[in-house]
């Protein structure tokens, strides 16, 4: 496969695109729905496998078709389409015209939850991207296999895997395995995935890349999701919910063992930042609040959209987490994005491998072992002078801070660049929660500028909480 990615890379690109019946290239988002894969047609159903795999129709967004083989033992044969795999709802389809189609991907199912239901556990589904559930979660972030120049005025490519090759699991398997072809424009790759669903569903990723072309911003192991408000803004229209995202921050783990916390945005203007980093430990787009009442949304139960955590398998060298935060009218929209840039690309045409583990996390989410930020709120609160500055809240809580003595000294430490003014700090033992508050405020001294804030909780000893990282974005 790989060899089959280096070929690629050294001819000419060739979109993989299909033509549609017209139906399906006017259908609407409500009828597309309509179109089902039937539960007794999953492959491997007769046989009784822990995995069934089921198939995605081409429509509406999709209209890159992609081969799926299915590989038991030295046998490859390719599952083919046939509209009848499919109930297509209140469409009234000629059956005739879907003929030879094929599929726009596929998705997992395994009993995760109870044993007596396979659910989904891993879908992929539309240009690279895929995501995944562990027990007890709904779907939310997504990951995807490449990113490419994404947030730049040039605009963004989307690589987009074309073949799909899943060997046949054994009658007591607990992990699928997945090989993968991506092709694009100026990249192409050879991918496996091995996925151990559970409590906290694994996902191994191991890439061969071959660059066609040179990329301004290469991201590899790209997150994705969508952060429309939260605690840390307010909302300019009325919303019955207090919180509305599938994330709320971006976590990073260095070389260096140090822990930073970067709560989310809804900026409107684009903002990119990024941590530049030696060989991290891991990074993650995380949903730390777990409490219904801070969303009160039944249907979209963002209480239950899963963190993912990414775990590099050996040494990356030097490069940055980047993050991308991009303005959004309304939550129909991904709109955060965070990957990793190596400080020296691949060269064009020379192999590029990479390895790393996606964790699928809920209560159980990657957090320092020291103590952590739950909580980050913002606004001009009560100021006698009305002086314009902004007021900040940051809670922290963990097993460093539960293990103090009560007459221990804790300080937060504030800095912040110099576009703030930072006008008072006040740390305090939160005597609700058992944690500590960190109370600041900062004066910005251009409005069109960004301010650039950190801030921890250390005793006479030393640090014993992550550091909270946060832009302001402009106003």
């Amino acid at each position: 496969m790989a060899h089959r990615a280096q070929e690629l890379a050294a001819a000419p690109y060739r979109p993989h695109e299909v033509k549609l019946p017209k139906e399906l290239e006017t259908i609407d988002y409500d009828h597309f729905r309509d179109i089902r894969f039937r539960p007794e047609r999953r492959l491997w159903h007769d046989a009784n496998l822990p995995f069934e795999l089921a198939f995605f129709h081409l429509g509406l967004y999709f209209n890159h078709s992609v081969r799926i083989n299915e590989v038991n033992g030295e046998t490859v044969r390719e599952v083919r389409y046939d509209p009848s795999l499919f109930d297509y709802g209140a469409n009234k389809f000629d059956p005739k015209r879907m003929t030879g189609l094929g599929f726009s991907g596929f998705r997992v199912h395994y009993a995760v939850n109870t044993p007596k239901y396979k659910d989904e556990v891993l879908v992929f589904l539309g240009a690279s991207y895929f995501r995944a559930l562990g027990k007890g979660q709904v779907y939310g972030i997504s990951a995807r296999a490449l990113a490419i120049d994404t947030g730049l005025a040039s605009g963004e490519e989307f690589p987009s895997f074309v073949e799909f090759w899943i060997e046949r699991p054994a009658l007591a398997a607990t992990e699928l395995k997945i090989y993968a072809l991506l092709d694009s424009k100026r990249a192409s790759g050879a991918y496996s995935f091995v996925l151990r669903p559970g409590v906290e569903t694994a996902v191994d990723v191991k890439a061969r890349l071959f660059l066609r072309d040179n990329v301004s911003r290469l991201g590899l192991a790209p997150l994705t999701s969508m952060y429309f408000f939260g605690a840390n803004e307010h909302l300019t229209r009325e919303d019955y919910r207090p919180e509305v995202h599938d994330s709320d921050g971006l976590s990073v783990h260095s070389g260096t063992g140090e822990w930073i916390w970067r709560p989310l945005d809804n900026p409107k203007r684009l903002l990119v930042t990024s941590f530049a980093l030696t060989n991290p430990t891991g990074f993650g787009v995380m949903q730390r609040n777990r409490n219904f009442d801070h969303y009160e949304d039944l249907e979209a139960r963002y209480d239950l959209r899963p963190s993912v955590w990414v775990q590099p398998n050996g040494n990356w060298g030097a490069g940055r987490v980047e993050l991308v935060e991009i303005p959004s009218p309304d939550e129909t929209n991904d709109n955060i994005v965070a990957y990793w840039v190596p400080d020296t690309p691949p060269k064009l045409r020379v192999p590029f491998d990479m390895e790393y583990r996606l964790l699928w996390q809920k209560e159980s989410a990657t957090h320092p072992p020291s103590s952590w930020v739950t909580q980050t709120r913002r606004g001009r609160g009560y100021v006698s002078k009305g002086d314009g500055s902004l007021g900040f809240v940051i809670d922290f809580d963990g097993p460093a801070l539960r293990k103090l003595p009560t007459d221990t000294e804790v300080e937060g430490v504030v800095t912040v660049d110099s576009n703030g003014d930072l006008r008072e700090v006040v740390t305090r033992r939160n005597e609700v929660t058992g944690g500590w508050r960190v109370v600041f405020r900062v004066a910005r001294a251009d409005v069109d500028k960004p301010i650039e804030m950190r801030a921890y909780l250390r005793t006479r000893t030393s640090a014993v909480s992550e550091t909270w990282s946060y832009v302001l974005p402009p106003e």
